[in-house]
């Protein structure tokens, strides 16, 4: 009886360490950060290609023909209002407008002469020394004169003109775009190419297009009756640039294009953009940021899911502290965070980050973050 005793004892006591043995063995629970979700508003962005263009491209086009005789700025520069750009030799041009003013002294010579014959005239038919037809006469030649001296004044007029266009200003302030051709060219009306583009980019338009579908979609969201009251109602739209950055003023749509393209299925839109700092130049491309506010969406942060076989889950957290993998519905994306179709409801607690290590039916031990400090957290971070 005795031997069974120290036998019942040892079995015991072998049990008691095996068991301490697995305490010791099984790894303390993660303390992980979680949030409970809430619904709420959310703004959701629609992005559109966008073409950047200055309020104003002008071609710059030679009006007289001639060589390119000189060149006052290069590729790129940024010039005012009447600045020289270009000059086209003007000897030819000189002359003409030399040869207008000789005709023009020529004329003026011929009316003091006509005007001094009907002097003389008139008091000889006023005393009947001659006849009157005389006096017609002299007078006819007297308007004949100051005809072709008024015609002389006009062709000294517009061969002044053509001198001026020689010399090539620039009809508005701007960037000046590349320059098609070199000093010495031979130039003329006909080129297909202007010599320069000239881009006035104080306010630049952002010209972007919608889907017939994406055109429906969108005017059945904005507020008024007529489209021109619902372009007045589109919110302050963003730009955003090629290196994914945000431009920093805000733009407003302003027209939207009669009819539908046949050929693409797409209607024409155009925002405009202050560019005071001169930032923006024609030619660039970004997308157009149109907003939407909704109301009543359950969010959850990007960050707070993980991907298996192109499905989305996120770690909820149950009883126990342990947590549960379920799968979402995406429905949108704003700023960083996914809106949530299905899934998951409004007051879940879900694992806030942290998923790396984390198997369905794992014990942690919560650290409680409050959901509206980390979704705006999440949005300033993106």
């Amino acid at each position: 009886m005795k031997k069974y005793l120290i036998y019942g004892v040892v079995l015991y006591l072998v049990a008691c360490a095996g068991k301490l043995n697995r305490q010791q063995d099984a790894p303390p629970a993660q303390t992980l950060p979680v949030v409970k979700l809430e619904s709420g508003s959310v703004t959701t962005w629609q992005e559109y290609p966008a073409n950047i263009q200055g309020t104003v491209n002008v071609d710059i086009r030679p009006q007289v023909s001639g060589y390119l005789e000189k060149i006052y700025v290069e590729d790129g520069a940024w010039v005012t209002k009447g600045q020289p750009l270009f000059r086209i030799n003007s000897k030819e041009y000189s002359q003409f407008s030399n040869s207008a003013g000789a005709n023009v002294q020529l004329a003026k010579a011929n009316v003091e002469k006509a005007q001094l014959e009907v002097d003389r005239l008139q008091p000889l038919v006023a005393n009947n020394v001659i006849a009157e037809v005389q006096l017609k006469t002299a007078k006819a030649a007297l308007h004949e004169a100051q005809a072709a001296y008024a015609q002389a004044v006009s062709g000294k007029g517009s061969a002044d003109i053509t001198l001026g266009y020689t010399l090539i200003t620039a009809p508005v302030s701007g960037y000046v775009g590349h320059i098609n051709f070199k000093q010495g060219s031979l130039i003329g009306k006909g080129e297909v190419d202007p010599l320069t583009v000239l881009s006035e980019v104080n306010d630049v338009h952002a010209y972007f297009s919608m889907s017939e579908a994406d055109f429906l979609g969108f005017f059945a969201a904005v507020q008024g009756k007529t489209t021109e009251e619902k372009i007045k109602n589109i919110p302050p739209v963003e730009l955003e640039l090629a290196d994914n950055s945000i431009y920093k003023n805000k733009g407003k749509v302003e027209l939207v294009q009669g009819q539908f393209d046949r050929s693409s299925g797409s209607i024409a839109f155009r925002a405009v953009f202050a560019n005071g700092e001169k930032l923006l130049r024609s030619g660039i491309t970004g997308k157009v940021r149109i907003p939407f506010a909704q109301q009543n969406k359950l969010m959850v942060p990007q960050q707070s899911t993980y991907e298996l076989q192109d499905r989305v889950y996120v770690f909820a957290l149950g009883d126990s502290n342990k947590v549960i993998s379920k799968q979402i519905s995406i429905a949108g994306k704003s700023e960083g965070n996914y809106i949530v179709e299905k899934g998951i409801s409004s007051g879940e607690t879900i694992v806030y980050s942290g998923l790396q290590r984390l198997r369905d039916g794992a014990v942690i031990t919560p650290q409680v973050l409050a959901a509206d400090s980390v979704l705006k957290a999440v949005a300033m971070a993106h």
